[in-house]
């Protein structure tokens, strides 16, 4: 009788964080997570927000455990819809392999333990779920060694968590909204590889690394069913945002670039303040954010930092590396003592302008930290593993 197998498959993957410059938000069918509009963004660097997942499988795993998740060191939940949703359409796809490959292990019939790590806050506003569902598909694809694209695994990731679909390449990405029902057409696609445009920069001013008092998924059914803004932006302002966007891109004409993202922006908060009861992500400390880029494109004369929020307090700050020196220097100037700076790309700035006193003093009392960034890649394969060859995790 052949010995039963006992070997534990493993694979891993890194994979980014995107922020949206023309936003998601509102569902049309909340069950395939189909949106109601489409979206863009900017995959950011992992070598500052990445999660790394290790996807193992084996006959060794007991049956009785099921399939586990840790998190940071935390057992996570994966009896959730949306995890479960991911597993299964994956599964489905490697025991399609199978079935035409009778001498395959059986992969698809074994329980999986995942195990991830994030180098940045979880749940705080910094798409960490895009992140996240983005490296447990592609690990299970890459463990499972499914033939699928990107844009095929869009559709799973979609279905976890739907900007993270978009992290699954990287550059600049859309995520068209689709019309069919089924959602075979709500895909991610590369509108632009990051070396097309690469001296796009980013810089989040964390102002609360704590995790949303409202989530994302709760706020925009409440938002798709009260708020009349949210019909006239689904209608009509993403669809030009969208346009606009992509020829900005294609274009890099950062000053058109940064009026879309700041607009965008304000569409979108505006519809949540519109939510009945009104949805407020943004802060005392990101009217103060708002405030500082404004007064930076005044100096500069022309729009040379754009600010996006997501569901969350967070400013992102994006521009280009030549204009780092009113940028940066000026929120340095500002910020200095706050943790996350990157002194090698500080050297030689100076701030060109001084921020209003108010403004200056809300930032200081309310950043927790800096991340500076910039466009990146997306999901990479490595060898770094998080289950050990035995199955048991790596700490």
């Amino acid at each position: 009788m052949a010995t039963a197998d006992k070997k534990v498959y493993r694979a891993s993957t890194t994979a980014p964080v995107n922020i949206a410059v023309v936003k998601y938000w509102g569902k049309r069918d909340p069950k395939l997570n189909l949106p109601t509009n489409s979206s863009l963004s900017v995959t950011l660097s992992q070598a500052d927000l990445r999660t790394l997942t290790t996807a193992s499988c084996s006959a060794a795993y007991p049956a009785s455990e099921g399939d586990s998740l840790l998190l940071n060191g935390e057992a996570a939940d994966v009896t959730n819809a949306r995890t479960q949703a991911c597993f299964r359409e994956l599964r489905r796809r490697r025991a399609a392999l199978e079935a035409a490959s009778p001498a395959l292990p059986k992969l698809s019939t074994y329980p999986l333990r995942l195990v991830s790590e994030n180098n940045f806050p979880t749940a705080a506003g910094l798409a960490s779920s895009a992140a996240g569902f983005a490296a447990l598909v592609r690990a299970v694809a890459d463990l499972y060694e499914l033939p699928d694209s990107p844009a095929e695994l869009s559709l799973v990731a979609r279905q976890g968590s739907g900007s993270a679909c978009r992290s699954l390449f990287g550059g600049y990405v859309a995520w068209r909204a689709g019309s069919r029902e089924d959602g075979l057409d709500s895909v991610a696609d590369q509108v632009a590889e990051a070396a097309h445009w690469p001296e796009m920069r980013a810089v989040v001013l964390v102002a609360s690394a704590e995790k949303k008092g409202v989530s994302s998924t709760s706020g925009m059914q409440q938002t798709v069913a009260t708020s009349g803004l949210f019909r006239e932006r689904v209608a009509t302002v993403v669809p030009a945002n969208m346009a606009r966007m992509e020829k900005a891109i294609a274009d890099k004409n950062f000053e058109e670039f940064a009026e879309v993202t700041m607009r965008d922006s304000n569409s979108f908060h505006a519809t949540c303040a519109d939510t009945y009861p009104p949805i407020f992500y943004m802060n005392d400390v990101s009217r103060a954010a708002v405030r500082a880029v404004e007064a930076i494109n005044a100096h500069a004369g022309r729009a040379v930092a754009a600010y996006t929020f997501d569901a969350g307090p967070n400013a992102v700050i994006y521009y280009l590396e030549k204009d780092a020196e009113v940028v940066v220097g000026t929120l340095y100037h500002v910020l200095g003592d706050t943790e996350g700076w990157k002194r090698e790309a500080l050297s030689g700035l100076k701030a060109s302008m001084s921020l209003d006193s108010g403004v200056a003093a809300l930032l200081k009392g309310g950043i927790s930290r800096v991340i500076m960034t910039a466009v990146g890649e997306g999901p990479q394969k490595t060898d770094k593993f998080l289950v050990a060859e035995d199955g048991t995790p790596v700490r």
